[in-house]
């Protein structure tokens, strides 16, 4: 065999993996953007399908099978995205007598249409939401099925996946723009505007179950994923198994899962998805026919590699278990490493990789970390693919336990040059409510109303960054003292009493050094030890404060740090006694007015002016639509005004903070 995967980024570097330790040779596919992407060098064949935009490259058929023809490739891997669910695509391979690792192309198709796959699960067995059972043609037949249907309603594409033309409406209002926004959206992801509608289900769970079938009629479960911590319909954080089920949901769910995918003859992997309510209540969402984004989890509880029996599968093998046989073990959780900005609304941000070192894989005493990825340092993260940079995942026996890895692994993971939401996934998992399991897909949007901006550390834990950022500034102090060349009276001196400044908050401190770390003696009688071999110029320091680990991103700066930790952005200003005195009396610098200006908050396509010069608008209004990595997002304004002056025109692609209209 030889092996075609029809994908980009960490899924190909994935499949190339399994691929590699079975011995199958592999060949990647590459646009102009990719060219010198990971999984082109770790292929042992790559191919140039064409221009950087996806239409022009991964999602063309004819050039996939040009790539297929021109390598000699007997099998295809579709990874997740892109051409995966398409059933024109497993039939063209299945027309040359190449082997397509997914589902029969029938079983794409079926399950690929939101209406007629929940048609289909309805005549399988499979508990169903109440609806409309059909598409909907325009906004105002929208409205009316969803008073027929009863707000909240949500409006999704039929096609397609992955939380794209998804939108909730809690009123008329809401159910007309969502509608048209769901059909943009739809048509540009899918080439597909259809729209159905039906019942929100309030404070739903997303629990999906993964699938995996034989052509010889053994349909088997690898039990469930929770995958409720979601951003606008993508997910964030997954996990397995569900703190949700008990073992007589997840057995009814399980068997629900097979039976639909029994009903459309699958084969391969797959995924049922389910909304749960919390009386444990749960109704079919939809089937992915392909490998799922979230995989690892099922992969790290299972104990089996998905991939690998995608292609024993594939090539005929039976799977060699009853259902009886499969168990869940320990507890699996993943991250997903994005390339966003949280502090921006979560808005894409693309850029070069100046530094990209992720935490080490394997065991971390008897937790097990795994990274996914498929980027580099120095590589560059494009506008015109989605914002995935990796999967972080750890297990372990308990969900305890994997929610600490997996903090840990966090806090070591390091990433310059591009917005990303490692603080923000560090905030998740120390939030008491996902600690305590408490979830539903409108979590951040509860938890983060006003977007996140940030963590404030608790006042104990404050006071072990303010230890540690003295204990360090000592050790740069003594480097800097060593510096030969001064002039006698410019002679720097290493003293012990300090004050250190962490936002508001002031610690007076002294410190007591000896060869293997300092004592911090704070000025209202508290004292931390201090421990770590961190030097001058090193960018994470582990260290051991008040007998706990502590592992910080470290920044300079000229008087003091930058540090990163569990979710905080902080500036350490570690200065002498008087020298603090002094800055206390610095007046602070308001930041500009920006209110009258409609700032593009991300590099993007500005694909839509909705205003024009001289128009009045009101405070909320939609002005623009900017499209970024395959999501349109609208912009909209932040006070009364009328436009005085357009300074962008639609189809202009935009960088950071690039003015798109004044206001007047």
């Amino acid at each position: 065999m030889k092996l075609l995967i029809a994908n980009r980024g960490e899924i190909a570097c994935r499949v190339i993996r399994t691929a590699r330790r079975m011995g199958i040779p592999t060949v990647a596919v590459f646009s102009e953007a990719d060219a010198r992407a990971p999984h082109v060098r770790l292929a042992d064949e790559a191919v140039p399908i064409g221009p950087a935009p996806a239409a022009q490259s991964y999602l063309s058929i004819e050039r996939i099978l040009d790539a297929v023809r021109a390598t000699g490739a007997d099998a295809v891997h579709p990874g997740y995205g892109f051409l995966s669910e398409n059933p024109r695509f497993a039939a063209a391979l299945a027309a040359e007598g190449v082997l397509f690792l997914g589902p029969p192309a029938s079983a794409i198709e079926a399950m690929g249409d939101k209406i007629e796959s929940k048609r289909l699960a309805a005549r399988a067995g499979v508990s169903t939401i109440p609806g409309h059972d059909g598409a909907v043609d325009d906004a105002e037949a929208a409205v009316a099925i969803a008073r027929a249907v009863g707000f909240p309603v949500m409006l999704k594409a039929s096609a397609g996946g992955g939380g794209k033309g998804m939108r909730v409406a809690f009123a008329e209002a809401e159910a007309r723009e969502g509608f048209e926004a769901a059909r943009r959206e739809a048509e540009a992801s899918f080439g597909d505007g259809r729209i159905l509608v039906e019942r929100f289900i309030e404070r739903p769970r997303h629990v999906e179950v993964q699938v995996l079938a034989d052509r010889h009629g053994t349909v088997l479960h690898l039990f469930e994923r929770e995958c409720s911590l979601q951003r606008r319909n993508q997910k964030v954080v997954e996990e397995a198994p569900s703190p949700l089920l008990d073992e007589g949901t997840r057995a009814a769910m399980g068997a629900q899962a097979c039976a639909l995918a029994r009903a459309v003859g699958y084969e391969s992997a797959g995924t049922v998805e389910f909304v749960a309510a919390p009386d444990r209540s749960f109704y079919f969402l939809e089937m992915n026919t392909r490998l799922q984004v979230e995989h690892p989890v099922t992969e790290m509880v299972s104990g089996l590699d998905l991939v690998e029996w995608m292609i024993r599968v594939g090539q005929g093998e039976r799977l060699p278990w009853r259902q009886e046989d499969l168990r869940p073990h320990g507890h699996a959780v993943e991250g997903r490493v994005y390339a966003e900005d949280p502090y921006r609304r979560f808005l894409p941000s693309t850029g070069r990789l100046t530094r990209y070192r992720p935490p080490p894989e394997g065991a971390q005493g008897d937790a097990v970390v795994r990274v996914d990825g498929g980027v580099e340092e120095g590589g560059e993260v494009s506008r015109f693919y989605d914002p995935m940079v990796a999967k972080l995942v750890a297990w372990a026996p308990t969900r305890a336990g994997a929610m600490d890895a997996l903090a840990a692994a966090l806090d070591a993971f390091e990433i310059e040059g591009i917005g990303h939401n490692l603080p923000f996934l560090q905030a998740v998992c120390a939030h008491p409510r996902f600690r305590a399991g408490d979830l539903s897909t409108a979590f951040i949007a509860e938890e983060w109303p006003e977007g996140f901006s940030g963590v404030t550390p608790p006042e104990p834990e404050l006071r072990r960054l303010a230890a540690a950022a003295a204990a360090m500034w000592r050790v740069a102090e003594i480097r800097r003292a060593r510096v030969s060349g001064r002039m006698d009276h410019h002679e720097r001196r290493v003293g012990s009493d300090w004050s250190v400044t962490l936002g508001e908050a002031s610690y007076p401190l002294t410190l007591a050094a000896d060869l293997q770390g300092a004592d911090v003696a704070f000025a209202d009688g508290a004292a931390l030890r201090v421990e770590g071999d961190w030097l001058p110029g090193r960018r994470l320091a582990r260290l051991r404060v008040g007998g706990r680990p502590l592992v910080l991103k470290v920044e300079e700066r000229a008087t003091g740090f930058r540090l990163r930790a569990g979710g905080a952005d902080l500036v350490a200003h570690v200065r002498t006694p008087r020298a603090a005195q002094l800055a206390a009396l610095m007046p602070r610098k308001a930041p500009p007015d920006t209110s009258r200006l409609l700032l593009c908050p991300m590099p993007g396509l500005l694909t839509r002016l909705l205003v024009a010069e001289g128009d009045a608008v009101e405070e909320g209004q939609p002005l623009a639509t900017v499209e970024a990595m395959k999501m349109e997002n609208t912009l909209r304004a932040e006070r009364r005004g009328r436009v005085a002056r357009l300074r962008a025109r639609a189809g202009e692609t935009l960088s950071v903070d690039q003015v798109i209209l004044e206001l007047a």
